[in-house]
C-alpha cells in the first residue's frame, strides 16, 4: 500500500463521489449536510492528495475530468470497502467473544444456557484455561468476556475491567464401586482426610490449584496432582479401576463417562464446597451481546447461605 492511499481523506472521497453523482457542489453539500465550502475544501485537498484534477468547473457544474472518471470506480470501492469494516466492528455486528476456561466445566454449560435462551446473540467460545490469561485479553480487548475464579490471591482487577460472581458450584466426590466411600450417603471435607484424591492437571499457580490447596490446607486432605493429564476419560477410567483413588469436580463438570466403567457419585457437606466462579469484563465495552449475558447470569446468581457452605477466604 503506497503512501497516497495510506492518507486517503474517506470523507473526501466520498464528498467526490457526491459531487460526481449530482454534478454540483452545492446538491452534494446539501445531501452530506456540509456547507459549499467545505465540499470543495474537500475535493480541493483531495486533488492535491493525488496530484491531479479529478472536476472541470463549469457554468453549468462540475465536470469529471479524465483522471476524474479513472478514479470513480475505485474511488466508490474505497468507500464500499471503509463501509464495511466499520459495519464488522460495529456494536453487535460480530459475535460475541467470551472465554469459558475450559470446554469440560460449568462455565461452558451457563454458555450453553445463555445461548439457548438467546440464540439471536452470536457467540465465539474460545477455552484459554488460564485465568490470568484472560483477564490480559479482556484488559487488552481480546475477549469481550471471560469466566474466571472471582478473585486470585494478591491479584487485583486493573482499572476500567469489573466482575461479578455468577455461579457457585458444589464439589462433589467421586469413586469407583470398590472404593472404602463408594456406598456412602454423604461425606463431609474432614472425612475425606487420609484418603488418596487424585486431580491431575492442577498447575501450580493456577485457580484451580489456589483453590484446592486452600480446601486441603483447611481439612487435612491429600490431593495428588501427579501423573499425566490425558483428559477426563482417563481420570475417570482410573478412578473406576482403582480401590483407593477418588477425584472431586463440580456437580455440572460435563465430562463423558467411558462405557463400561461404574463410578459413584457422592455429596460433600457439612460444609458443601463451593467452586466460585465470576464473569468478568471490559467497562467500556459496547456490545450488546455482553449486556444481554451479563444480565441473564446475574439473574440467575442467588448467593449461597453462610450456613452449611466452604468457600476461600479470597472468594
Amino acid at each position: 500500500m503506497d503512501d497516497v492511499s495510506m492518507g486517503m481523506d474517506i470523507d473526501a472521497v466520498r464528498t467526490f463521489l457526491a459531487v460526481a453523482d449530482e454534478g454540483q457542489i452545492q446538491i452534494a453539500a446539501q445531501e452530506l449536510g456540509i456547507t459549499q465550502q467545505a465540499a470543495s475544501k474537500r475535493i480541493a485537498a483531495l486533488e492535491r492528495r493525488l496530484g491531479v484534477r479529478l472536476f472541470t468547473r463549469t457554468p453549468r457544474g462540475a465536470l469529471l475530468t479524465l483522471d476524474g472518471q479513472t478514479f470513480r470506480p475505485h474511488a466508490r470501492a474505497l468507500v464500499e470497502a471503509a463501509e464495511r469494516a466499520l459495519a464488522a466492528v460495529r456494536p453487535g455486528s460480530r459475535p460475541l467473544r467470551v472465554d469459558v476456561l475450559g470446554t469440560n466445566l460449568i462455565t461452558n454449560g451457563l454458555l450453553h444456557d445463555f445461548h439457548r435462551a438467546r440464540p439471536d446473540v452470536p457467540l465465539d467460545v474460545v477455552a484459554l484455561g488460564d485465568g490470568r490469561a484472560a483477564l490480559e485479553r479482556v484488559r487488552d480487548g481480546g475477549l469481550d468476556a471471560a469466566f474466571w475464579v472471582c478473585r486470585v490471591p494478591d491479584r487485583r482487577l486493573p482499572p476500567g475491567v469489573s466482575a461479578t460472581r455468577v455461579v457457585d458450584e458444589p464439589v462433589v466426590l467421586v469413586t469407583g464401586a470398590a472404593h472404602p466411600l463408594a456406598d456412602a450417603a454423604e461425606v463431609t471435607p474432614a472425612s475425606l482426610a487420609g484418603h488418596r484424591i487424585w486431580m491431575p492437571g492442577l498447575a501450580a499457580g493456577s485457580e484451580w490449584a489456589a483453590y484446592y490447596e486452600e480446601l486441603a490446607a483447611a481439612y487435612g486432605l491429600t490431593i495428588d496432582t501427579g501423573g499425566p493429564n490425558l483428559g477426563g476419560g482417563h481420570l475417570l477410567r482410573t478412578v473406576a479401576d482403582a480401590p483407593d483413588v477418588a477425584t472431586l469436580m463440580g456437580t455440572r463438570t460435563p465430562l463423558v463417562r467411558p462405557a463400561g466403567i461404574e463410578l459413584r457419585t457422592v455429596p460433600v457437606v457439612r460444609p458443601t464446597p463451593l467452586y466460585p466462579l465470576a464473569l468478568m469484563w471490559r467497562d467500556d465495552n459496547p456490545h450488546p451481546g455482553l449486556a444481554a449475558l451479563r444480565e441473564r447470569l446475574t439473574a440467575d446468581y442467588r448467593p449461597p447461605a453462610q450456613e452449611g457452605h466452604w468457600l476461600p477466604d479470597w472468594a
